[in-house]
């Protein structure tokens, strides 16, 4: 059976880490060994940038300099993580790819998405998900759901104008790449979420097989 890369997208609150458990047992009893990882992070060094990118104490930081951030932690993750588990023969998941630069430095900080594409083929190569879920959540739900964790990172603080601007440009993306990008309703319950993802993995399990 082929490698896969499965990557996880959504604003705030949208559940992607319960559901890529749910994916990972469902892929592991179908026989498949599976790798999760999650961005930014993944290494050791990707998972110390994740602290600044995250950290609400430390000043501003440029818009530029959370791009660069977040893909500089990407090239690790990918060298690291990625790509030998693929090599492996193994399925990785990942809770957010590069779809969400696009989304959230892109759309939501409102940085160039040509500079986006540059720095995606300089770090990225060829390498592209054979699958994205795109966990889509209304603002309203989002922000209940994420009051409920306790202390909000820098990330979280933000306005809902900035998610409403993210949320846009996730589904932009998704009617960009209709095939690799598949929208799953994410206010439904936990169950008739997961029933969507059983739909597509099995789909993708078929055709790798």
């Amino acid at each position: 059976m082929s490698a896969c890369l499965i990557t996880f997208e959504g604003i705030e609150g949208a559940g992607k880490t319960t559901h890529m458990q749910f994916a990972r047992d469902y892929l592991e009893k179908q026989g498949v060994s599976v790798v999760q990882t999650r961005e930014p992070g993944g290494t050791e060094l990707g998972e110390r940038v994740r602290g600044l990118l995250l950290d609400d104490d430390l000043p501003a930081m440029a818009a530029k300099t959370e791009l660069m951030l977040m893909f500089a932690a990407r090239v690790e993750h990918i060298n690291k993580v990625i790509q030998p588990a693929l090599e492996q023969g193994q399925w990785v998941l990942s809770d957010r790819f590069y779809d969400a630069s696009y989304a959230y430095q892109g759309y939501g900080r409102g940085m160039d998405l040509a500079l986006i594409d540059q720095l995606k083929t300089f770090s990225v190569g060829d390498l592209k998900p054979d699958l994205s879920l795109l966990f889509d959540l209304d603002l309203e739900t989002s922000a209940a759901r994420v009051s409920g964790r306790g202390k909000a990172d820098r990330f979280e603080q933000e306005q809902a104008e900035f998610f409403s601007r993210v949320r846009a440009g996730y589904l932009a993306l998704a009617k960009q790449e209709p095939e690799r990008i598949q929208i799953l309703d994410a206010c439904q319950t936990i169950t008739e979420v997961q029933q969507g993802i059983v739909i597509h993995l099995a789909a993708l399990l078929k055709e790798k097989s």
